[in-house]
């Protein structure tokens, strides 16, 4: 097979960067340059037609390069176990597979040609104006969408380099804090907030990230007030790459707002469904489907996805989020959105994390419940959180609350609802 067109893109950053350092392992201190890069690629073993890659670090930047080589279609393994699909189901020039986060309730390939791949990682450079002189530190996963996006292609396209640590832990993280390299941060909210609670100072670090989750304002407030450190909200998705980014100096006043189209993104309401809809050159081609008669109405292609986010745009064109499509939950009469139950509760000191969802109500007129789950830090008392909800008109207070703390964002930040409200009616079955 000829070799992928990325592939000819990266052999010109190596060529211009060859003795620069690109990959440093933060703790052990080994390091790779470009030069170095590109004679491991060089010197790595034929692809097979899909390579399943479950390497970490610098060797998933080498299986990488190695795909991109043969032009063969790379698939990262973030450990979900999503097997491989069928080669036959791919779409031709298909160089790519990503695996969506299933918070819908179902994981899925999503495949992508290079030119699709290039158009995410340009206007995530662009955008968040990632620098050569500023390295990436990768705390987050590679193999999701995320980390590939923001650390993977910018490393490999553009020349961005990269510096691993062996883990989030805060402990890790103040050792690597002790240099007077500036640096690029892209976590997820429960890492800031993990790093936050312990006093974390983030001085080398001039451009902070948070995605994968909405980042909830009291928490950037929190994090500026204490450091001076802004922390820019991303919003983006598997299927289509970066969407909206939050570029403002100062912390957002607004939990809903998501920040401004991504370069070279559109954004618009779909009248029929008051989803938003994304335009762009990164969307991918589509899901791996056997049989794509069969599969789900808004699958990505084209240039085109509508997403499942209920949202609006302002007057000034920033995107906000208002919950997801059938999430909503009906009590009395009223559709409550989780996610401002959420927000609400986020806010509160001593909450850690939480996900509200509505179960089936003894009263048949009010045909849901509201629970909240939460995970709060010892001495919380639960009143505290019940006398933020005083002031609002009952169908806005949980019914059930559910003290519980094993709950925990998963890697990609993200906490799935209907698992966790699937356990709770299968705990409380003999209750009900």
């Amino acid at each position: 097979m000829p070799a992928n067109p990325l592939y000819q893109q990266w052999l010109r950053v190596a060529e211009n960067h060859a003795r620069d350092p690109a990959v440093r392992e933060a703790s052990g201190g080994r390091e790779w340059s470009f030069a170095d890069l590109r004679e491991l690629a060089l010197n790595a073993p034929p692809s097979p037609p899909i390579l399943h890659s479950h390497a970490r670090g610098p060797d998933l930047i080498v299986d990488v390069l190695r795909a991109w080589r043969d032009g063969t279609v790379l698939l990262a393994d973030d450990g979900a176990g999503v097997p491989l699909p069928p080669l036959a189901w791919l779409r031709p020039g298909i160089c790519h597979l990503k695996i969506t986060s299933g918070s819908t309730g179902v994981r899925r390939h999503v495949q992508f040609r290079p030119e699709q791949l290039a158009a995410d990682a340009a206007q995530v450079v662009a955008t968040m104006g990632l620098r050569q002189e500023w390295p990436n530190l990768g705390v987050i996963s590679m193999a999701h969408s995320y980390g590939f996006s923001n650390l993977v292609l910018p490393l490999l396209l553009h020349g961005v380099p990269l510096w691993l640590l062996d883990n989030p832990l805060p402990e890790t993280l103040r050792r690597t804090m002790n240099t007077e390299q500036p640096l690029t941060l892209p976590a997820v909210p429960a890492m800031w907030q993990a790093w936050d609670r312990v006093g974390l100072d983030f001085k080398p670090v001039r451009l902070a990230i948070s995605a994968g989750a909405p980042l909830p304002v009291a928490l950037e407030a929190v994090v500026f007030a204490r450091t001076g450190l802004k922390i820019h909200n991303f919003y983006g998705s598997s299927e289509c790459g970066g969407i909206a980014y939050d570029r403002s100096a100062c912390p957002r006043d607004q939990d809903t707002l998501a920040g401004e189209p991504m370069a070279d993104v559109e954004v618009a309401i779909d009248p029929a469904t008051a989803c938003l809809r994304i335009t762009s050159a990164a969307v991918a081609e589509g899901y791996v489907e056997g049989n794509p008669a069969q599969g789900a109405a808004n699958r990505p292609g084209g240039g085109s996805w509508l997403t499942q986010d209920l949202a609006r745009v302002d007057e000034q064109g920033k995107v906000h989020l208002l919950g997801r499509a059938g999430d909503f939950v009906s009590v009395a009469g009223h559709k409550l959105s989780p996610v401002l139950i959420e927000e609400r509760l986020q806010r509160i000191p001593g909450v850690r994390c939480c996900v509200v969802f509505g179960v089936p109500s003894r009263n048949e007129i009010r045909v849901e419940d509201l629970v909240a789950c939460v995970n709060l830090v010892p001495g919380t008392d639960l009143d505290t959180l019940k006398s933020a909800f005083q002031a609002l008109p009952s169908i806005y207070c949980p019914r059930h609350w559910w003290r519980c703390g094993e709950l925990q964002p998963d890697a990609r930040g993200k906490i799935a609802r209907n698992r966790w409200r699937e356990r709770w009616l299968r705990e409380t079955s003999g209750d009900r």
